[in-house]
């Protein structure tokens, strides 16, 4: 098995790690430091696994759906008024899901062994 040298990884475990850490330098809430800190370790863990496994596409899935979830973070957990969490959960997030839409082309070319384009 060979591991990922993929862009889309490496920015995926750096939006991660930044998301996780962001509440040392961010005035939150209890619901905003949670939802910084835990979304943004599974999206750098979703990358990680996608390091070790290229072949597991899910994690291409997971990270979009974590992405999403980061970017609705601030109203569900009610933190959309605290400017520096809130801002910071909206723009990881969508990162996070262009990293993950970024990486599914290749994905698909990957598996099926052409260039991507479906053959007809």
């Amino acid at each position: 098995m060979k591991a990922s040298t993929r862009w889309q990884d490496y920015a995926a475990v750096i939006i991660g790690a930044y998301a996780a850490l962001s509440p040392l330098w961010l005035s939150t809430n209890n619901g905003a430091r949670w939802s910084l800190i835990v979304l943004g370790v599974l999206v750098a863990l979703a990358g990680l696994v996608h390091m070790a496994r290229p072949e597991m596409v899910a994690a291409d899935y997971a990270m979009g759906v974590l992405g999403v979830l980061m970017f609705i973070s601030p109203w569900v957990m009610n933190f959309h008024a605290m400017g520096g969490a809130s801002w910071t959960a909206w723009i990881v997030g969508a990162l996070t899901v262009a990293v993950s839409v970024a990486g599914l082309p290749a994905m698909s070319a990957r598996m099926h062994g052409h260039g991507g384009v479906a053959a007809h």
